[in-house]
């Protein structure tokens, strides 16, 4: 039996994050959270780039085109959805989520989804860097261990 696990390590990796403006503070703290992650595994600088989109709608599109671009080893979706009065949320969340799930299905590369979707503000602090840890880290760790993992998979 053969076992394969990715290894998380940023050196070397060409990383393109996608992050939506929307909810800007909440989405600045995912950004630094993957950003610091990614550095903290060996990553540099300049082989991380930053896509800012206006909204989560917006994710999937640009997240498709930086896959599509061949430049990247693999690319973070950053957003954050938070619930308010109307229906909106539930359409954005589904289709920010749909779209993502999409171009990673399409993609040669690694698609990471880095979307929170959260009933309050209070909760998005949290999960960006508040008392529930930083998800844009998480997502960060995933895309390192997921870029590994498809390495050895085209390897075998």
């Amino acid at each position: 039996m053969k076992v394969f696990k990715g290894i998380l390590s940023g050196k070397g990796l060409k990383t393109g994050i996608v992050v939506s403006r929307f909810n800007e503070s909440i989405t600045t703290n995912l950004l630094k959270g993957a950003v610091d992650c990614l550095k903290k595994q060996g990553a540099e600088s300049d082989d991380i780039d930053v896509f800012w989109v206006p909204g989560a709608f917006e994710i999937p599109k640009t997240a498709k085109t930086v896959a599509d671009s061949g430049k990247y080893d693999g690319v973070l979706c950053l957003g954050a959805v938070i619930r308010g009065e109307t229906p909106h949320f539930d359409f954005i969340s589904a289709e920010a989520t749909k779209g993502i799930a999409h171009v990673a299905m399409q993609s040669d590369i690694p698609v990471i989804y880095g979307v929170i979707t959260t009933d309050t503000h209070e909760q998005a602090v949290d999960r960006s860097g508040g008392k529930k840890g930083n998800k844009g880290w998480d997502t960060a760790l995933a895309l390192m261990e997921m870029v590994d993992l498809q390495k050895h998979i085209k390897n075998c």
